[in-house]
């Protein structure tokens, strides 16, 4: 059972030196700080450096033996509120 969690965006130093985006992993603790999930991203290198925050994606949530729990997508939309019948979704 889990009341609580944390999420936490693990660094990658070549994101940091370069500027160059990776994909971001994350690790999903419980409120005694223990690892229940990882979740990493799944987008092309393309899509990340060109579309920057706004862009689609996949987010794999596994367990801690490795079996996937959940899928998360994310398609390409718009982030103007000009457009609201085509706002950020997942």
């Amino acid at each position: 059972q889990i009341d609580q969690i944390l999420i936490h965006q693990q660094i990658e130093l070549l994101e940091i030196l370069t500027g160059f985006e990776t994909n971001n992993k994350y690790e999903i603790k419980n409120a005694l700080g223990q690892r229940v999930y990882f979740a990493a991203e799944d987008t092309e290198c393309c899509t990340r450096n060109c579309c920057g925050p706004s862009r689609p994606f996949t987010l794999h949530i596994v367990d801690n033996l490795g079996h996937e729990v959940i899928t998360l997508q994310r398609p390409l939309r718009c982030s103007s509120c000009c457009f609201p019948c085509c706002l950020q979704e997942v």
